[in-house]
């Protein structure tokens, strides 16, 4: 059941990818609103991760993963019937303070439930591979499902999954708290949420539409700002929502960092490719996700094996080398077009796929274990917001410079609305089905092309940087001891 939580949280993000062409084809959100599409989902979990954590402390974990999965459920009924982006936008927001309820209850009731080092780093393991699972089984029936249907459909897919998980859940699952949970901390939820948008909201519109936009500016300094308080009052805090001492140990913040590098680059290349084979290659969504597929089960295995890896050799060891393997992978995506055979793109996703599924898997189990376990919840929440703000992230910048360079580069050719033109590549798609024999729709392709090998070259070259800063910081521990003995 906790697995089944997990899976739905990949399925989301997985389906949106693929229904992404189509959105914009439909509803024609402007640049902007595109990104918010694929990005207001993952930071308003991102932002209500540590609280939900808390919640699962103080009401109970089982309690507060069958509520939110039946919201979770619910809300997917107004996204798939939304009818222009805002409804779409605010209808994915709210999905998202939904989901923050699954994942720190999942990885706290693992951290419960198993309590040896070894059937604990097993269990994180099938927990990473159910992401990949989600990931690979999302793209499936997503893609059957826009190859016959209405672009909303894909929403539907988790319903099923969530009736299954709350009625099986209800009997199965055992409930945990913490006897002594810290009180309420608004004021740092409300600050972390403030931050995280304006910082991101700014980002977004000084990239795409330059520097010459003063609200940009001033939703960016508002942003900062609330960090900054919210930092300071978290470190003041009798009872703060996020433990920043912890951030001051390398193993801690290293493992932290690790993770967000990695779901930005994996919900980066997720969210781009499926808009390259579909606008650019002119796939169907069906096929589209079939052609994702080797990343995802490159990640099966690797999930499972992390944990033997890391007690055979050491965590920094499966860290460092599988975010080097990924960031070589993503290095290689940077040089497909239209051109390049679909083998050797293949193989690319599996090295990348591959590398992502041994680094995420020790990093969470890194992170899980440096709280005594009935403070599970709140380090939980703290590895899935760096997960979700990672993938978050993964969209706006790599998406800010995907959009920056094509809108230099694609054409605008004599009659076309060259707003449309410029907000995104399926804007010109559809401009160029009004302009046949303008070359418009060649010359939007190639530009797109070109920003995404820009956007994945900044992104290889993150993770490989990464990889080498994992491998000093995640050094082997002197006198830190697991908080239980390995029986291994």
């Amino acid at each position: 059941m906790l697995l089944l939580g997990t899976a739905l949280i990949s399925i989301e993000v997985t389906v949106l990818s693929l229904a992404m062409p189509m959105i914009t084809e439909q509803l024609r959100p402007s640049a902007t609103e595109a990104l918010w599409i694929g990005d207001a989902y993952s930071f308003t979990l991102a932002a209500t991760l540590v609280a939900m954590g808390l919640l699962g402390d103080r009401i109970g974990r089982k309690r507060l993963l069958l509520i939110g999965a039946s919201c979770f459920g619910l809300l997917s009924i107004p996204s798939a019937f939304a009818p222009d982006p805002l409804v779409l936008i605010l209808a994915r927001a709210l999905i998202g303070i939904a989901a923050a309820t699954l994942m720190p209850s999942t990885l706290s009731l693992i951290r419960n439930i198993f309590t040896t080092e070894r059937e604990r780093t097993f269990a994180i393991g099938l927990w990473s591979m159910m992401l990949s699972v989600g990931g690979a089984v999302g793209p499936l029936l997503g893609g059957v499902l826009l190859d016959h249907f209405w672009w909303g459909s894909v929403f539907l897919i988790k319903v099923p999954f969530v009736i299954l998980l709350v009625v099986l859940g209800f009997f199965v699952l055992p409930e945990s708290r913490d006897p002594h949970p810290a009180p309420w901390n608004m004021t740092g939820v409300v600050l972390s949420m403030i931050g995280m948008f304006g910082v991101v909201y700014g980002i977004k519109e000084l990239t795409a539409y330059g520097l010459g936009q003063p609200v940009a500016w001033l939703a960016a300094v508002i942003g900062l700002a609330a960090l900054w308080f919210f930092v300071r009052g978290q470190r003041r805090s009798a009872h703060p929502l996020i433990d920043v001492g912890l951030f001051a140990n390398a193993r801690f913040s290293g493992a932290v960092v690790a993770n967000l590098l990695a779901a930005l680059a994996d919900i980066g290349v997720l969210f781009y490719l499926t808009q390259y084979f579909e606008l650019v290659l002119g796939l169907s969504p069906l096929q589209a996700g079939l052609r994702l597929l080797p990343a995802a089960v490159a990640a099966i295995p690797a999930a499972l094996l992390a944990g033997r890896l890391a007690r055979a050799s050491a965590p920094r060891t499966v860290v460092a080398l599988g975010l080097g393997a990924s960031g070589a992978g993503m290095l290689a995506l940077m040089t497909v077009d239209a051109t390049t055979p679909y083998p050797l793109l293949a193989v690319f996703l599996a090295v990348f796929g591959l590398g992502l599924g041994f680094a995420m898997t020790v990093t969470t189990d890194e992170i899980v274990i440096s709280v005594p376990k009935e403070k599970a919840g709140a380090a939980g929440a703290i590895s899935e917001s760096a997960f979700e703000l990672g993938g978050a992230f993964g969209i706006a910048l790599l998406g800010t410079v995907v959009t920056a360079v094509y809108r230099a580069q694609v054409p605008v050719p004599r009659g076309a609305d060259a707003e449309t033109v410029r907000d995104s590549l399926g804007g010109a798609v559809a401009e160029a089905g009004r302009l046949p024999g303008t070359g418009l729709l060649s010359g939007a392709r190639d530009a797109f092309v070109h920003g995404q090998a820009v956007a994945f070259t900044l992104g290889g070259a993150l993770l490989v940087l990464c990889a080498f800063a994992s491998w000093f910081l995640l050094r082997a521990r002197a006198s830190e001891t697991r908080p239980e003995p390995s029986r291994c």
